[in-house]
């Protein structure tokens, strides 16, 4: 009766479950990778708004509200003209900002206070005017030569002077590009051509300089040429001279080598014979030896293997015999002591349920053997051939004293014939218990 009850529960318990799991997902914001998750209303701590970039958050209804910042970056074009340096020369900088809200947490909360409304031409705008009141003050405090030549300190300049104020704003200066620069006197075209004039008239006379240095050279290396030349002729002479003195000597001294080195020839000759003869007598001996001996010797190791091998196998084959007829008397032995342990332990049972009264215990065992007995006492008399039985009844004669019928009469003493339960429970020496009956002797027995 309390199934349906218990079957209902469970539903309501489970529809319950999956009520507030529904529930708390519809609660979650996920906040994608290129934009910043912004929960604003009631939030942890004194801030007024939270910033998740990546991961996410329950928002709570009622309580709080969220939405999100893009993290795409910006290109602005800064086409600023008109600016004056620190020579108060107006310049034309333009210029290409890419800048886009930043990660750092303290930015990030910037940016949530001050953009989160506000579309993407709104937050042009406001960068543009931030970027064009720094570039102008970056300007104002450089000279024209450092504008336009050291280009890497300008823009470290306009970075340190503009990234600040974006960041109060919540965005970040990602990439800054200048282009030519310009000014309404020309005076950067000027300051142009006067290099360029220099630069040509300097090469004039690097020009000219390298034509004297290369007339002189050429002059001081046809001395050197004809200097060179004689001492080389005499050199030559003295050279000709000394080397056919060394070929003379060198002759000299090849001829006594070559007869130095025939004598060697000559003796290295007769040598060479004798160890030839020597090495071929070695040669005999161990083609002897190989032919012979060691065939000799690889037959003597390999019938001594052999009678090894056959005498190991004979004492493993007698070990393992030993072994398994040691195992399987060690089987029929522990066979015996368990059969023994238990036959003593259910006599030790059969004693304890006859009260330990031995002869009962004794004739609970001949009952169990009673079938058996009796199985060979029928065996011993199966094989009585009786080819025929004949009883000639009318069926009117009956027995005055039993009042049945000469063939029922019959039967039953024929029955009456076969050993009697009693009495092969008495041929067995066994009292068998009264409520199986009792046999009553005759008078005459």
């Amino acid at each position: 009766m309390n199934m349906p009850f218990f079957s209902t529960t469970i539903l309501g318990f489970l529809l319950f479950v999956f009520s507030i799991l529904f529930f708390l997902a519809k609660l979650y914001r996920r906040c994608p990778s290129n934009k910043v998750l912004v929960i604003y209303g009631r939030v942890r701590g004194s801030q007024t708004v939270q910033c998740y970039h990546g991961g996410g958050t329950f928002v709570w209804p009622l309580i709080q509200g969220y939405a999100f910042l893009d993290l795409t970056p910006r290109t602005i074009h800064i086409p600023l003209k008109g600016a004056l340096s620190h020579q108060n020369i107006r310049v034309n900088v333009p210029s290409t900002f890419t800048v886009a809200v930043g990660l750092t947490p303290e930015i990030m909360n910037n940016a949530a206070i001050r953009m989160l409304d506000l579309d993407h031409k709104e937050i042009e705008m406001m960068a543009t005017e931030i970027i064009i009141g720094q570039l102008r003050l970056t300007v104002a405090s450089l000279r024209i030569e450092e504008i336009n030549q050291d280009r890497e300190r300008f823009l470290e300049s306009i970075k340190k002077n503009i990234e600040p104020e974006l960041h109060k704003i919540g965005l970040t200066l990602l990439n800054v590009n200048i282009t030519d620069i310009t000014d309404e006197s020309d005076y950067i075209g000027s300051i142009g051509k006067k290099a360029s004039a220099t630069a040509v008239n300097q090469a004039k006379v690097d020009v000219a300089e390298q034509e004297k240095q290369g007339e002189i050279g050429q002059a001081l290396a046809q001395k050197d040429k004809r200097v060179s030349v004689a001492a080389y002729h005499a050199a030559a002479v003295q050279g000709e001279n000394e080397s056919k003195a060394q070929i003379a000597l060198a002759n000299a001294v090849l001829a006594r080598k070559e007869a130095e080195a025939s004598q060697q020839a000559q003796v290295a000759t007769q040598q060479a014979e004798t160890e030839i003869q020597r090495a071929r007598a070695l040669a005999q001996m161990q083609l002897l030896e190989a032919e012979q001996i060691v065939p000799q010797e690889i037959m003597k190791k390999k019938i001594q293997i052999e009678a090894e091998a056959e005498a190991q196998r004979t004492i493993l084959i007698a070990r393992g015999e030993a072994e398994a007829i040691l195992a399987v008397k060690q089987a029929e032995a522990e066979g015996i002591q368990k059969l023994l342990d238990a036959k003593a332990k259910g006599y030790k049972q059969l004693m304890a349920a006859c009260g330990e009264d031995a002869k009962s215990a004794s004739t609970m065992l001949l009952i169990e053997k009673l079938e058996e007995i009796v199985k060979l006492q029928t065996e011993a008399i199966k094989n009585i051939k009786i080819d025929k039985i004949t009883v000639w009844d009318s069926g009117q004669g009956r027995d005055d004293k039993t009042g049945g019928s000469t063939t029922s009469h019959f039967i039953s003493q024929f029955v009456k014939s076969l050993p009697a339960l009693h009495d092969v429970a008495s041929m067995a020496g066994l009292d068998l218990p009264k409520y199986l009956g009792e046999v009553k002797m005759g008078k005459d027995q």
